[in-house]
């Protein structure tokens, strides 16, 4: 099945996430070994992308896809559901005064 977004086939899923969202993935995300001049600038440039009322809810579809891709794929985040221990009652023991 084929992945089109705006017109563009997206092949990958970094791709379609780019796609989907107009920015690159790399923007948020940041790269192995940036520097931390290179950080500043990028994180810069995403304020002032979230900045723009094009992009007013860039936040919550971020949010949004980040979510169904965890929910989507878990064994990528070796997310694994949290069983709730029973509540038990505390054990009272001696005589009351």
């Amino acid at each position: 099945m084929k992945c089109i977004v705006a017109g563009h086939q997206a092949v990958t899923e970094a791709e379609f996430a780019e796609l989907a969202l107009g920015t690159p993935v790399e923007l948020w995300l940041g790269v192995e070994g940036e520097s931390d001049e290179e950080r500043a600038a990028r994180l810069d440039a995403a304020r002032d992308i979230l900045a723009d009322p094009e992009f007013g809810s860039l936040a919550d579809d971020l949010i949004r896809l980040a979510a169904r891709v965890v929910d989507d794929h878990p064994d990528l985040f070796n997310v694994i559901p949290l069983v709730r221990p029973a509540r038990r009652r505390p054990v009272r023991r001696g005589v009351a005064a």
